[in-house]
């Protein structure tokens, strides 16, 4: 029996992130249809960080994954990434793995094709500013899942300092047709048509004032317990729309408004995949604020990790290793 391995730098040619867009709609297609197995997340807290463990299966693409991603925020600091993640993909009908695939690209880029799938479906369709509120790798990936489907001009930024903001926006400017700025305070950053957050905070960041009618928010960094970066008046105002109404209500933006009984569970419009599929209506006039609450789903580790693996099998890219 032999293991196809896949490393970081052979993903980036066997993907792009319309590709990744359209794999996730999918994905959200079918797990709102009732057609995917998908048990909730399991972690593992650690001091410095945590450990989660995400399983899915996918019978009409006959393919089966556990994903086991960590978030450690402190990790930059010794030159390693925040996230870092590895995919096990398998095949149902044997239980044989078919592929170990280093996923922290992968991650990045999932995220990323799941808030433009949420942009696409909630925000106002002539959106042309986007709202940084983060400078790490899944900011740049959120922005280029955007990029694929909006025509946007402006992009202010902010991060954990001015300097950081800069930098971002230095790295980013090879495109020509875009206008990056950087801000210092996170309310310029918030006067946007789609705003994106992707901290680790557990403090919120964006308060309620600072969202304008019509905004349409990914809210990407809360994924763990006790994790916020809204005004949880906000939420009272806005169309919430999850990926996942379990793991949002555990560990999403929502969890801690309803832990505290800040908001309802009946404040949960629908998840993505119902608004995907029609199930129940997305924005409702130009004036709506609209909120994307994104924890993650291992569906949607299974729908890129899957792409991945075909396309290293067609392109002969990768390691094979025996496990005999």
């Amino acid at each position: 029996m032999k293991l196809l391995t896949l490393g970081e730098k052979e993903i980036a040619s066997l993907i792009s992130m319309k590709e990744a867009i359209h794999a996730v709609e999918e994905a959200c297609m079918s797990y709102a249809k009732g057609q995917i197995q998908m048990p909730s997340k399991l972690y593992l807290h650690f001091k410095a960080g945590d450990l989660r463990i995400m399983p899915a299966y996918w019978p009409l693409k006959k393919r089966a994954c556990v994903k086991v991603v960590n978030s450690h925020p402190n990790n930059p600091r010794v030159h390693l990434p925040a996230v870092m993640a590895v995919t096990l993909l398998s095949d149902p009908d044997t239980g044989a793995p078919l592929a170990l695939i280093s996923s922290t690209a992968l991650t990045d880029i999932r995220t990323g094709a799941a808030g433009a799938v949420a942009a696409r479906h909630l925000a106002r369709k002539e959106a042309t500013t986007v709202g940084l509120i983060g400078c790490g790798r899944q900011a740049k990936t959120q922005l280029s899942g955007l990029l694929a489907l909006f025509p946007i001009k402006t992009v202010r930024v902010a991060g954990k300092s001015h300097k950081e903001a800069r930098q971002f926006c230095a790295e980013q400017r090879q495109n020509d047709d875009i206008v990056f700025v950087p801000e210092k305070e996170i309310a310029q950053v918030c006067a946007v048509d789609i705003v994106v957050t992707t901290t680790p905070s557990k403090i919120p960041l964006v308060r309620s004032e600072w969202i304008q009618p019509g905004t349409h928010i990914n809210a990407i960094g809360a994924d763990a317990p006790g994790k916020q970066e809204l005004d949880p008046k906000i939420l009272k105002k806005a169309l919430i729309v999850v990926d996942d109404v379990n793991q949002a209500a555990h560990s999403g933006e929502i969890n801690v408004p309803l832990s505290r009984g800040m908001i309802d569970p009946g404040a949960i419009h629908a998840s993505l995949g119902e608004i995907v599929t029609g199930q129940k209506p997305g924005r409702g006039d130009d004036k709506q604020i609209t909120l994307f609450d994104s924890t993650g789903l291992a569906i949607l580790d299974l729908a890129v990790a899957n792409l991945v693996y075909q396309k290293a099998l067609w392109k002969k890219i990768g390691s094979f290793i025996s496990l005999e």
